[in-house]
């Protein structure tokens, strides 16, 4: 069998585990927590309203579009280390504006869909290899057009031949830069994913025709560099799946993953100081400069170095580490449109990179990343303090927590009801959740 073919038998036949559809809940929750607060236009984001000059929401394409870019607007949402971006926001746009014009549909076959859509999102991380990403593009918007019509076919009940047309319909169509990071294009990035997966699953079902074969193999030479391994897009499949390891990760700041370690590192530096019983002030008024170190590329994320507002801000090292040292918590509204803070943006000024040569490069190994916050102050003291990628997933994540900070003027009936509904365990669930992104009262109607 030809790749396309292979993979589309997969996810026709694919039968996710218990544990599976259980975590796929969480993510669900999460995508919940970190999109309704701009569909609800409690976030103060302008680039929903603009699209909403463009596309009606009258349709499940244009659904997605929008569902799409609120659920990335905050770049608060999930990241897949094999997939090396966000399949939350590309995959389950795609699937609730499908289900919904679809009651019959249950919250077990959502469950399955979204599951089989992370599972093609990660192996086609691991086909693409690291050249893809260092090349430019931004994998939720290239890749995660794939994986979400993966879903969509699925979702669907598409055959095999049907969902082969699918995939090759949407792969196609696939494109987004990283040169958007930092503006609204980024989100819009995983509306336009969203809704390519929706129209090639809708096409293929009316009867359109295009070619199903070499589609996949054609995307990867012309995508990959010479680095794909096609093989593991396949092999392998559901064992463990990608949604059970490495799991979803769910981000703890609303700022690029790639700034995390040096978050945990910065506030580490903080909570010592703190607990000498000093004041941070002293703390701030003694620094006299900052430097932190990563592996060779490990900062190809968070390339922003002075940033012009909150939303370049989620991907300056320099900043976010000023914020950290400086903030209990890093909270949305530090992130958004604004201009940046005037007392961070002066203490991140005094941060300078420095890539530690001797570590193999990012590339090699993303997860192997750390980062190292050096803070010198000016009587000739030193405060460090190192975290790796790994280290910083290993601290507790709250997501009860993360709901109630992102959905602040909430009851706590409310956020509870949000977290009832995302587990899909009542025939009523999945249409209360579309009527919930997409009824009147919201900014996606």
């Amino acid at each position: 069998m030809t790749l396309t073919s292979s993979l589309a038998k997969l996810i026709v036949s694919a039968r996710p585990s218990a544990e599976a559809r259980e975590n796929a809940r969480e993510g669900l929750l999460d995508f919940l927590a970190v999109t309704l607060p701009v569909v609800r236009g409690e976030a103060g984001d302008s680039g929903l309203k603009s699209l909403q000059q463009v596309y009606r929401a009258d349709d499940a394409q244009t659904r997605a579009v929008l569902l799409g870019y609120a659920g990335h607007a905050l770049d608060f949402d999930d990241f897949h280390p094999d997939f090396r971006g966000h399949p939350g926001v590309v995959i389950l746009p795609a699937l609730l504006a499908l289900a919904a014009d679809r009651p019959d549909i249950s919250g077990e076959q959502f469950l399955n869909a979204w599951v089989t859509g992370v599972e093609t999102a990660g192996r086609l991380g691991l086909a693409a290899g690291s050249q893809h990403y260092k090349l430019g593009f931004h994998n939720t918007a290239t890749l995660g057009t794939i994986a979400a019509a993966a879903a969509c076919a699925r979702l669907a009940g598409a055959s095999e031949p049907e969902t082969a047309l699918i995939l090759g319909t949407a792969a196609t169509q696939a494109g987004g830069l990283r040169a958007q990071f930092g503006s609204a294009v980024k989100p819009l990035h995983a509306g336009l994913a969203a809704q390519i997966a929706v129209t090639a699953t809708l096409l293929t079902l009316a009867g359109f025709h295009g070619q199903s074969e070499n589609v996949l193999d054609s995307f990867f030479t012309a995508y990959c560099a010479g680095q794909q391994q096609p093989e593991k897009l396949t092999e392998s499949w559901g064992a463990p799946w990608r949604i059970v390891s490495p799991g979803l990760e769910f981000k703890p700041y609303p700022t690029c993953g790639g700034t995390h370690s040096a978050a945990d590192a910065a506030r580490a530096i903080r909570q010592d100081w703190l607990q000498q019983g000093d004041p941070l002030s002293d703390l701030i008024n003694a620094v006299e400069r900052i430097e932190v170190s990563f592996p060779p590329g490990g900062d190809i994320a968070a390339s922003v170095r002075e940033p012009s507002n909150g939303i370049e801000a989620r991907f300056s090292l320099e900043y976010v580490i000023a914020a950290s040292l400086l903030r209990e918590a890093l909270l949305i509204q530090d992130f958004s449109e604004n201009p940046p803070d005037a007392e961070i943006a002066a203490l991140a000024a005094r941060v300078t990179r420095h890539p530690d040569l001797s570590a193999p490069p990012d590339e090699l190994n993303p997860a192997a990343r750390f980062h190292q916050v050096t803070v010198f102050l000016r009587n000739g003291e030193t405060r460090q303090k190192r975290f790796t990628r790994q280290q910083s997933l290993a601290i507790a994540f709250d997501l009860p927590g993360k709901l109630r900070a992102c959905l602040p003027d909430m009851t706590e009936a409310q956020r509870a009801n949000i977290v009832a509904l995302s587990r899909l365990e009542s025939r009523d669930s999945l249409p209360q959740l579309c009527d919930l992104l997409f009824r009147a009262d919201s900014t996606i109607r």
